[in-house]
């Protein structure tokens, strides 16, 4: 996959989300770039979820466009809209894995469906993706016999099954301990890092949001529209609006921690129940 970093990978320009009359958001403009870490966030009902699935292609916008590179995702045809979705990998909150099968038979349930692979091809490739996300050993049990923290892992397994181009997320480290959290959030910047991947994050959680985030959009409630964008870390300084400041820097400026510090040595590589 060749992917060069800094082009734009997705633009929304003018976007207007609404159910019915009522309007949700509207005048959203901006660029995610290629291998951006991207937030979605703002405070609660502002939209970031429905932001989101205007995104991916599951409810269409009332007004505005979204580019996948050149094309616009709303005024192509079924097929070709399959074709640039084919390119993108999903991570749901709840992780989204089917209860009956076992975290192997979820993973490769994209690579059955939209590929050609034999089945000793998949299980390779199943077992390559367990061990990139720290689950070996762990391929035949199902969801019901693991940790939160480690369906989340396999459904970000499942989400690059495929190798992405785009990976989209929302609300990772929701229902996670603080610990479990660092950890996918280390683990979702390794796999961006790895695939040469544009991440979008939906996401309200400060400690994510300077960790891994180098680029993102403030949806506001109250003026149904952004209120910001860019690099959270310059945001938290340099952004016009007291809303934004108040967001980043809500319970005191020790949630920002400078990139210099995100380098600590660790030692997770037993980690199994994150």
């Amino acid at each position: 996959m060749s992917i060069k970093t800094g082009d734009p990978h997705i633009t929304v320009k003018d976007l207007t989300m609404a159910f019915g009359d009522f309007i949700l958001q509207q005048n959203l403009t901006f660029t995610i770039n290629k291998g951006d870490i991207f937030i979605i966030m703002g405070g609660s009902g502002c939209g970031k979820s429905t932001l989101l699935r205007h995104l991916i292609g599951l409810q269409k916008p009332a007004k505005g466009k979204v580019f996948y590179g050149n094309e616009s995702f709303w005024d192509v045809d079924r097929f070709e809209q399959i074709k640039i979705l084919k390119k993108v990998g999903i991570l749901y909150q709840s992780g989204a894995l089917w209860s009956s099968m076992t975290i192997a038979e979820n993973i490769a349930l994209p690579l059955s469906l939209y590929t050609g692979l034999s089945k000793e091809e998949i299980r390779e490739i199943v077992s390559l993706k367990c061990s990139l996300v720290g689950l070996a050993g762990f391929e035949d049990y199902y969801p019901s016999e693991i940790s939160g923290g480690m369906k989340k892992r396999a459904g970000l397994a499942r989400a690059i099954a495929l190798d992405p181009e785009i990976l989209f997320f929302d609300e990772p480290s929701a229902g996670l301990d603080p610990v479990s959290a660092y950890l996918l959030d280390e683990l979702i910047r390794e796999t961006c890092d790895s695939l040469g991947a544009t991440v979008v994050i939906v996401t309200h959680e400060l400690a994510s949001i300077f960790a891994i985030g180098n680029n993102s959009v403030f949806l506001d409630a109250e003026a149904k529209t952004m209120i910001g964008s860019g690099d959270p870390k310059k945001l938290i300084c340099e952004c016009k609006s007291t809303a934004v400041r108040d967001f980043l820097t809500r319970g005191g400026t020790e949630n920002y921690k400078d990139e210099s510090s995100q380098d600590k040595p660790r030692d997770d590589k037993n980690e199994t129940t994150a």
